[in-house]
């Protein structure tokens, strides 16, 4: 699922160039760079809380925060980027994903931690939310891009 979800997330990115990762539909929306940045992010975030058991530390939410955030922040951190950039850190983030899941077994997907308003869940659940994030946002990517290229046109 994780391997499907990205293939689809790289074809909804492929061919862009810097401008057009950068380009934001109005002053409140987030660009596609923001977007492939925040997959990266929201997947660190996991690995630290479910493979580490702990929260991102103030280093950590230097370099990350902004792709978490979005809005504000991440208009102002992120930009300037070509697609190799957020290829290269999605291909990172994964890879140490899948290092991850390579030392623990499927038991270790059942185990109940907290979860948002201390709700209990498994990591099952937590990964999922992961893959159910960034195909949420490609469709803003495919719904950003397809008006990116309309504005081109025009």
């Amino acid at each position: 699922m994780m391997n499907y979800a990205r293939h689809t997330t790289l074809q909804a990115a492929e061919g862009l160039h810097r401008e057009q990762l950068d380009h934001l539909l109005d002053p409140e929306s987030n660009s596609i760079g923001m977007l492939l940045l925040h997959f990266a992010a929201v997947e660190y975030a996991y690995q630290v809380g479910t493979f580490e058991g702990r929260e991102l530390n103030e280093g950590e939410m230097d370099t990350w925060g902004p792709a978490l955030k979005l809005g504000i922040e991440g208009r102002e951190h992120i930009q300037g980027h070509d697609l190799a950039y957020y290829l290269s850190v999605l291909s990172e983030v994964r890879n140490r994903t899948f290092e991850l899941f390579q030392s623990v077994d499927d038991e270790w997907l059942h185990v109940e931690e907290p979860y948002w308003n201390n709700k209990s869940t498994n990591r099952y659940f937590m990964w999922f939310h992961v893959l159910e994030d960034e195909i949420n946002h490609r469709g803003q990517i495919r719904w950003i891009r397809k008006r990116v290229r309309e504005e081109e046109r025009a």
